[in-house]
């Protein structure tokens, strides 16, 4: 070995050990790492800030924008509503599951679309009485399925694609993937539907109990022209909320108390609702609910500038002993108050004529601005936001909508490339305002050590090729004189798939592509199966909670322990080793290179 074989060994190795011990973020590893083989003269400035330039790098950054908004609108949560339905069983809850997940997160970023799921999760399994451990971690399993079936689905997929495009080997088409994407989606789901439940705990999850939580009486009201009139408590999705409970509904004269799922809604219905803070943001997300006292819309904020906000009311508030009527809170503070709450208990009746105490927590409506304008006022003595609580703008998401399936059918019949058809769905939904610039700023703002992931990981990639570490590694691997292409293909994936399970899955595709197409070249073959089978096996993370962003997002929810995702990951992990490998060969045959 060189001394620049050496020293890139070492950093690849300190690299490894870094992302495996999860005790450094991950942009700051790859960018040290990305610095040290510029210093160590391994590879030159321009070859260092290639990967920031990728396409497949910017057409992630861009389906951030196209992700905002979809999520903004309230388009994610009006499909999962549709799709998810009412189930009656377990098995059931699984089914109606799978299928919705991983068509989401076939065209959107993973994360988002399980992190949109896990309250509707949640929901079924306080319905069904079952324990949230049964469901949470397929959602994250059917996410990673999902995403493996087209090239948009993950972003490992578009950054392999991205490689391959710097190396002049044609890029892959928005559906290529599913040829080996669907027959894994499928063979995993049956899977997971027959052994789920066996293989999985039934534990109790993280999340506070709504009696343990600060209490709020949250009063909504159904407005003329709502879709939810006519429509019972149980199809409005109103039935068992995560965060908290519908009492009762006042309808002009008549009070009705201890309503069932079968209740009609109509409109002009006054709803009451006893819950935590996070109920008023869930109730946010129901499309044909406005609150019934905050008088939000008097604030003359757009849907996209508004949030809740809780505040403790300090010893030196104006407005102590004061009913909220005589304080004027709403234009001193430019902010709604649609609930108060105190010593963890709910003040229930009409917020404006509650006298405010010291120490009263206040749900409030506001502007995204207040926090940072009330938050050092000795007015408040805690400010504290609700996180990703701006309301959905429903009158948007049929918009939203239409520009997603347009941005994927202008690639499907090819006359624009993914990063291109990205583009202009963004474009559009930014000049149609069904996201704004800020949020959509904020959105990849959020995702941008992902993206300092990518473009460091590009970095490390080059320094392997450049030392001639990848080639060496390449000899290590056919040491035993494999001459078999469906053998090495197998080793490929197994090291491919190692690697994810400790590090980033998008750092192990960048590190295992060049030794992918080094083996390749070695046997005299074609390259494109090795490069399927590292996008697939950096994919396929379901043996540790590391390995993949959305199996770390439930593993609080579902009180999962490392041991969890091994009982059934292993098992996973083999099915996906079995499908993907048999497949990719007679997709992209091995034939002869000339």
């Amino acid at each position: 070995m060189t001394p620049e074989m050496i020293y890139t060994s070492l950093v690849v190795l300190a690299v490894l050990a870094a992302l495996a011990s999860n005790r450094v973020p991950a942009e700051v590893t790859m960018m040290a790492a990305l610095v040290a083989v510029l210093v160590g003269d391994v590879i030159t400035v321009e070859e260092a800030l290639a990967g920031f330039a990728n396409p497949g790098l910017i057409t992630v950054a861009v389906l951030y924008v196209v992700a905002a908004a979809l999520r903004d609108t309230g388009a994610i949560f009006w499909v999962a509503h549709k799709l998810l339905g009412q189930p009656k069983s377990a098995l059931g809850s699984q089914a109606r599951l799978i299928l919705p997940t991983s068509i989401l997160s076939a065209f959107l970023n993973n994360t988002t679309v399980v992190a949109m799921m896990i309250p509707a999760v949640q929901e079924w399994a306080q319905r069904l009485k079952l324990s949230a451990s049964q469901l949470l971690l397929p959602l994250s399993y059917a996410a990673i399925l999902g995403g493996t079936c087209t090239l948009i689905g993950t972003s490992t997929n578009l950054v392999v694609d991205g490689m391959m495009q710097n190396r002049g080997i044609e890029g892959f088409h928005i559906f290529d993937m599913a040829w080996v994407g669907v027959p894994l989606l499928i063979a995993g789901s049956v899977f997971l539907l027959l052994c789920a439940r066996r293989l999985l705990p039934e534990r109790e999850g993280l999340v506070e109990q709504v009696e343990q939580a600060r209490e709020y009486h949250v009063e909504m009201v159904i407005p003329q022209g709502s879709p939810l009139h006519n429509k019972s408590i149980q199809d409005a999705g109103l039935r068992n909320l995560t965060h908290g409970y519908l009492t009762e509904i006042q309808r002009g004269e008549k009070l009705f108390t201890a309503v069932g799922p079968d209740q009609l809604l109509q409109a002009g219905d006054q709803l009451a609702f006893i819950g935590a803070p996070e109920c008023a943001r869930e109730l946010q997300r129901v499309n044909g609910l406005i609150p019934a006292h905050g008088g939000a819309h008097k604030l003359r904020l757009n849907n996209h500038q508004r949030c809740l906000v809780e505040v403790v009311l300090g010893p030196e508030f104006p407005g102590v002993n004061k009913t909220v009527k005589d304080t004027g809170f709403r234009t001193r503070y430019q902010a709604a108050i649609l609930s108060i709450s105190r010593g963890g208990r709910r003040l229930p009746g009409k917020v404006g004529e509650q006298v405010l105490r010291t120490g009263d927590t206040l749900l409030l409506e506001t502007s995204d601005t207040f926090v940072e304008q009330y938050q050092y006022r000795r007015d408040f003595m805690l400010v504290s936001p609700l996180s990703d609580s701006t309301p959905p703008d429903f009158s948007r998401a049929p918009l939203a909508t239409v520009i997603l399936v347009a941005m994927v059918g202008v690639n499907v019949i090819g006359l624009v490339s993914v990063l291109e058809a990205a583009f202009l769905a963004a474009g559009l939904l930014l000049v149609t305002r069904c996201v704004t610039v800020n949020r959509a700023r904020m959105n990849v703002s959020v995702n941008l050590p992902v993206l300092v992931v990518i473009g460091a990981a590009f970095a490390l990639g080059t320094a392997l090729e450049q030392s001639g570490t990848a080639a060496w590694l390449v000899d290590a691997m056919l040491a035993d004189n494999i001459q078999s292409p469906w053998l090495a293909l197998l080793l490929v994936y197994l090291v491919t798939a190692l690697f994810t399970e400790v590090i980033t899955n998008n750092a192990a595709a960048v590190l295992m592509f060049p030794i992918a197409t080094g083996v390749a070249e070695q046997l005299g073959v074609s390259p494109l199966p090795f490069i399927v089978a590292v996008m697939f096996a950096a994919s396929a993370s379901f043996m540790t909670p590391l390995g993949y962003q959305t199996n770390l997002m439930v593993m609080g929810p579902g009180g999962y322990r490392f041991t969890d995702y091994l009982k059934i990951g292993v098992p996973m992990s083999l099915v996906a080793l079995a499908v993907t490998t048999s497949l990719i060969p007679l997709i992209w045959p091995f034939q002869a290179t000339h």
